[in-house]
């Protein structure tokens, strides 16, 4: 009777923990690195875009089901998303150059996982704003998607 409810008690201890998932490329998913590098490329890209005045192209790192959290609100698929950051795009419209750092990603599961990192918004050689980002993101079709932003 001890001996059962002491595995129950480590079976349940261990579906506690939060386990990082390390997979090798051998085993069917991407190493931690290589799954890094995929996600600051996808970091990279939406900067690239938004500093081109490309809306669509940075829309496009969306799931088209995602969700963004604003302070008042949160927002309900790519086509919302998009119309949230028209206004940026507009021509002539104040929109400072975007980079990222401080990526840190956690692995969850085969096709998911949670970016971290501090997005910067520059004008010249001041920052006009710094925050917190965090992202769940979802591989789909053998490509990330962001599925929910929180940035603050």
């Amino acid at each position: 009777m001890a001996r059962g409810a002491a595995l129950a008690a480590t079976l349940l201890l261990a579906s506690c923990v939060r386990v990082r998932v390390a997979r090798t490329a051998a085993q069917g998913a991407a190493a931690p690195d290589a799954v890094r590098a995929e996600v600051q490329a996808l970091l990279d890209h939406g900067a690239a875009a938004w500093n081109a005045g490309d809306l669509g192209g940075f829309v496009s790192d969306y799931a088209p089901d995602a969700t963004f959290v604003t302070p008042a609100r949160v927002v309900h698929g790519r086509a919302a998303i998009r119309q949230l950051y028209e206004r940026r795009f507009e021509p002539g419209a104040q929109r400072d150059s975007l980079h990222f750092e401080g990526l840190e990603v956690d692995v969850v599961g085969r096709d998911a996982l949670n970016a971290i990192a501090y997005y910067v918004l520059m004008r010249g050689d001041s920052v006009t704003a710094r925050g917190p980002t965090s992202l769940v993101m979802r591989r789909i079709g053998g490509r990330w998607y962001i599925a929910h932003d929180h940035s603050s």
